[in-house]
C-alpha cells in the first residue's frame, strides 16, 4: 500500500514539478549506483515471521535524545525542500508534529529557521552544513538555538559537492547566465500550477539561512556558486570541538559509513550518529546505508544512538533498519514526493501508512513494542 502511495506521490511531483527541480529531489550522483542500492539491498532483507504471541497492544513509541515521540522516524533535512511546495519546510514540519515525529531543518532550506519556527508547535532539529565563514555558521547555531531547536544534525560528508550529472542534464547546475535562467524559467512556465502557486505565491525564495551570504543576489545560480566555493573541506574532527562549544544541545554527526569513523564519533562523546550516504548523491559506489549499519551499529550502539537513512520507503523498511541496529530512521524522498504532489496533507499521509505498516509487520514478526525489535525478527537469525 504504501509503496504503491510513494511510487504514485512520485509521479505526481515529476508532473507538477519543474524539470530541474524534480531531478535535482530524485537524482543521485555519478551513474546512480549507491542511489539504487541502497533500495534494492534494504529490500532483500528477509524478516522472520513469528506466531502465538500477544501482539494485541502493539505500541510504537520510542525515544531519541530525551523526548518521547510517536514512532521511530524523522523527518531528514532536505534541501530547497520549499520549492516542492508553497512555503515547503513549513507545512512539513506541521504535518510531523501532527504525527508526534521530528522534522529536521536544512541549512539550505527556503524557509528560514525563523519563520519554521513560527510555524512548529513544538521543537524541531536543525541540519549544519559547515561554512569558511565561522561568524556565519556561529550566527546559524545561535539562530537554531534560539528558535528552540532541541538537537543539531551535523553533516560531514560532503566537503564538497559530489558530481551529480542529472542536475547538469536539467539546467539546474548549468553555467551561470541568461541561458541557464530561461532554461529554467521555460520549464517552470510548463509547469502553470506551480508557477502560480509556489513561483509566484510562494515568495520569497531566497534560501533564508543563507541569504546573508547570498547578498542581494540569491538565485539558484548563486546559491549553487556559493555551495562549490564555501563548504569548508578542510574540516577535520578536530573542529568538532568548536561547533559543540557553540551548541548547547543534543550534537549529531551525520553521514558516516565507516566503522573506524563511527568509532571516532563515540570517542568524541557525540550524541548520536546518522549512517547516512547522503541519499546516493555524493559518493557513487559507497555502500548502501543498510549493507554498512549492522557493523557500525554493533560497533557503537551501545555508546550513542544510532540513526539511519537510505531507501526507506516502508514500514517494514522500519523494522529492517530497527532490527539490524538503528534506533531511529530518517525519512527523506518520500516525504519530498509527497509535499510537491499534495503538500502537507500528502506528507502526512505518507507517515499513516508507514505507521499503519509498522504496527502489521510488527504483529507478524511478533514484536509488540519497538524494543522488542531486533536481530532474531530477522530470517537469518533462526535458529
Amino acid at each position: 500500500m504504501i509503496t504503491a502511495a510513494i511510487d504514485d506521490y512520485r509521479e505526481r511531483a515529476r508532473q507538477r514539478l519543474p524539470h530541474f527541480l524534480f531531478e535535482y529531489i530524485d537524482g543521485g550522483s555519478y551513474r546512480q549506483t549507491t542511489l539504487a542500492r541502497n533500495v534494492s539491498d534494504l529490500d532483500s532483507v528477509l524478516l522472520r515471521q513469528r506466531v502465538l504471541r500477544d501482539v494485541s497492544a502493539i505500541d510504537l513509541s520510542t525515544s531519541l535524545f530525551g523526548r518521547r515521540q510517536a514512532m521511530p522516524i524523522a523527518l531528514a533535512p532536505i534541501g530547497l525542500a520549499g520549492l516542492a511546495a508553497r512555503r515547503g519546510e513549513c507545512q512539513a514540519v506541521r504535518a510531523a508534529e501532527q504525527h508526534g515525529v521530528p522534522f529536521c531543518l536544512s541549512t539550505v532550506s527556503v524557509c528560514p529557521i525563523d519563520e519554521v519556527a513560527a510555524a512548529a508547535g513544538q521543537p524541531f532539529w536543525f541540519q549544519l552544513y559547515m561554512a569558511r565563514d565561522r561568524g556565519f555558521v556561529r550566527d546559524l547555531i545561535a539562530q537554531a538555538r534560539d528558535a528552540g531547536c532541541t538537537t543539531m544534525l551535523f553533516t560531514v560528508d560532503l566537503p564538497v559537492p559530489g558530481a551529480r550529472y542529472r542536475d547538469v542534464r536539467s539546467g539546474l547546475a548549468a553555467a551561470p547566465g541568461w541561458r541557464g535562467t530561461t532554461r529554467r524559467l521555460g520549464q517552470a512556465l510548463r509547469r502553470p500550477r506551480w508557477a502560480w502557486n509556489v513561483g509566484v505565491h510562494g515568495r520569497p525564495h531566497a534560501l533564508g539561512n543563507v541569504a546573508p551570504l547570498l547578498g542581494a543576489s540569491s538565485g539558484l545560480e548563486d546559491f549553487f556558486r556559493w555551495m562549490r566555493s564555501n563548504f569548508d573541506a578542510s574540516v577535520t574532527w578536530a573542529d568538532l570541538d568548536w561547533v559543540r562549544a557553540e551548541w548547547p544541545g543534543h550534537f549529531v554527526i551525520k553521514g558516516l559509513l565507516d566503522v573506524a569513523d563511527a568509532r571516532q564519533a563515540a570517542s568524541l562523546g557525540v550524541d548520536g550518529i546518522v549512517v547516512s550516504n547522503h541519499g546516493g548523491r555524493q559518493l557513487d559506489g559507497a555502500p548502501s546505508t543498510v549493507s554498512a549499519l549492522p557493523a557500525i551499529a554493533a560497533a557503537v550502539g551501545e555508546q550513542l544512538t544510532v540513526l539511519v537513512d537510505g531507501g526507506v520507503r516502508s514500514g517494514l523498511d522500519v523494522i529492517r533498519m530497527l532490527a539490524l541496529g538503528a534506533d531511529g530512521v530518517l525519512l527523506g524522498r518520500p516525504w519530498v514526493y509527497a509535499l510537491a504532489a499534495a503538500g502537507e496533507r500528502g506528507v502526512a499521509h505518507v507517515l499513516s501508512l508507514l505507521a499503519e505498516e509498522m504496527r502489521v509487520g510488527m504483529a507478524l514478526t511478533g514484536c509488540a513494542t519497538i524494543a522488542a525489535i531486533d536481530s532474531n525478527v530477522l530470517a537469518t537469525g533462526q535458529d
